[in-house]
């Protein structure tokens, strides 16, 4: 969470561009269009997991992997929309870290925004060794630092588009060999693939419990457009956009890529450590197909890790405005870009190096971060869905006013919370990911002590009270706005 001193006359200083005229704290502009939002969410959201992870999940889970991805989108939605009625309550918030101080405490926007900002170091660290193994089958004497080095210069409006375009025509493709009877070593490409090969749950129950092991790891990022409620052009518009649009990307994007590549290859084709989206054109007999899938498979990899730079940064950002970060990390460059936060964000992906040259091993490397970063995840996640049972019970005016309900209310929160209490039992059931699972909980130790060291420091308090009472005043202007009819857009000009 952000939070700002007063400014010279006395009035609290605003989040974001509405605070573009005054130089007392740096601020983020509002830059990003629906468009911008829209990409950052896919090029989090549908990257390593989905593309070098999927390999493991289909050879754990068969067929009935297209189940998990499903029921995980399914239950991550109510998450994201409560995640949206939540910043556009109070267009104040600058992310979810902000409303779960203000709901549930400071010391929820403290372990919200350090656990998040850990979340993605460690997805990051996982796209860096995927990148690294994809690199590697393309040109194997490559060094591994080298492909990890050049994921930072590049851009996330490319990546995603490279992305969404390569799907689609994976997709296509697939379908073509489908309609066509495409003959290969492995069969005839067909529908009925998917469940000529032991049926539909081939390792019966627990092996469709193994597949949401990985598949977890496969939708973090969903939760990115909440990191740019500050950067939105018109965030009433463009969030409700982009957080509905999440059950067709899971429908698009996983399932339907899932279902065209266990039709073209029978799912015992498939292993862990290996792309399925590679593999298929591979057993296809489509070596010259296979190396360009490898490229936009490496290209997705550079996109989440370049989704997760910009997450970082802006959470570390947030957290030294606060004063729970070193203050030097609040600095923006002349571009109003957090570069001292992105710098640190950089260096820190790099380490994924490190535990490739210590083990050699991609395949175990990526599972053990995935392992950890998908807990973590699941701790946001229900910090999400906490300060939403808060928000209901402490302010209830303010859920019968929003035009951007959550779908089931309460109950669908309870729903989501029995799910992921299945997904962390799942994580027990096989040796590598509980000795992750075991390990994760370090982190929340070392946030503890931090907590208990600053939560004295009077400086700490006055700053948290002086975010309440700017909180307070921007629900009282979003209420008068309301009263008069005036958009927020018209509200933001006048700002500037």
């Amino acid at each position: 969470m952000a939070i700002h001193p007063p400014t010279s006359n006395g009035e609290p200083a605003r989040n974001g561009a509405r605070t573009a005229v005054r130089s007392e704290p740096p601020h983020l502009e509002r830059q990003l269009t629906n468009r911008h939002i829209q990409l950052i969410a896919i090029g989090g959201a549908i990257g390593t997991g989905l593309f070098m992870g999927s390999g493991k999940t289909i050879s754990a889970a068969g067929p009935s992997v297209i189940f998990v991805y499903m029921i995980i989108g399914f239950m991550l939605f109510f998450v994201m929309r409560a995640m949206g009625e939540l910043l556009l309550s109070n267009l104040n918030y600058k992310s979810f870290s902000d409303f779960a101080a203000d709901l549930l405490g400071p010391w929820a926007g403290f372990f919200t925004g350090w656990t998040y900002w850990f979340c993605w170091v460690i997805t990051g660290i996982a796209d860096v060794i995927a990148i690294a193994g994809y690199s590697k089958e393309l040109w194997p004497a490559l060094p591994l630092w080298i492909p990890g080095l050049a994921t930072i210069g590049e851009t996330e409006f490319w990546f995603a588009l490279i992305k969404i375009v390569a799907i689609a025509a994976l997709i296509i493709v697939g379908l073509f060999m489908i309609f066509t009877g495409f003959q290969s070593d492995t069969g005839t490409a067909s529908f009925t693939n998917l469940w000529s090969h032991g049926g539909f749950f081939p390792n019966e129950f627990m092996g469709f419990v193994a597949g949401f092991q990985i598949a977890v790891f496969a939708f973090v990022g969903i939760e990115l457009v909440g990191t740019t409620a500050a950067e939105a052009k018109n965030p009433e518009k463009t969030l409700p956009k982009a957080i509905n649009a999440i059950p067709v990307r899971v429908l698009l994007f996983y399932v339907g890529a899932l279902v065209i590549l266990m039709a073209v290859t029978p799912w015992t084709q498939f292993a862990a450590g290996h792309s399925p989206f590679i593999g298929m054109f591979s057993l296809a007999g489509l070596g010259a197909a296979a190396t360009v899938v490898n490229l936009v498979v490496l290209t997705s990899a550079m996109s989440s890790a370049n989704s997760g730079i910009y997450s970082t940064s802006r959470m570390v950002f947030g957290l030294a405005q606060e004063g729970d970060a070193p203050g030097i990390f609040s600095r923006l460059s002349t571009r109003k870009v957090p570069s001292n936060a992105l710098f640190l964000s950089c260096v820190l992906l790099l380490s994924g190096v490190v535990l490739m040259y210590a083990g050699q091993d991609v395949g175990k490397a990526f599972e053990m971060v995935t392992t950890v970063s998908a807990v973590c995840f699941i701790f946001v996640w229900s910090i999400i869905l906490a300060s939403y049972i808060s928000f209901r019970r402490r302010r209830p005016q303010l859920h019968a006013a929003s035009n951007f309900k959550m779908p089931g209310g309460i109950p669908a929160v309870w729903v989501v919370y029995a799910f992921f209490a299945f997904v962390l039992w799942a994580l027990t059931t096989q040796p590598d990911t509980l000795i992750a699972l075991l390990v994760t909980p370090t982190w929340f130790v070392v946030l503890g002590v931090a907590w208990a060291v600053l939560r004295r420091r009077p400086a700490h308090l006055a700053r948290f009270e002086v975010f309440r009472a700017e909180l307070r005043n921007d629900a009282a202007v979003a209420a008068g706005r309301s009263a008069a009819g005036v958009s927020a857009e018209e509200v933001e000009q006048a700002r500037k």
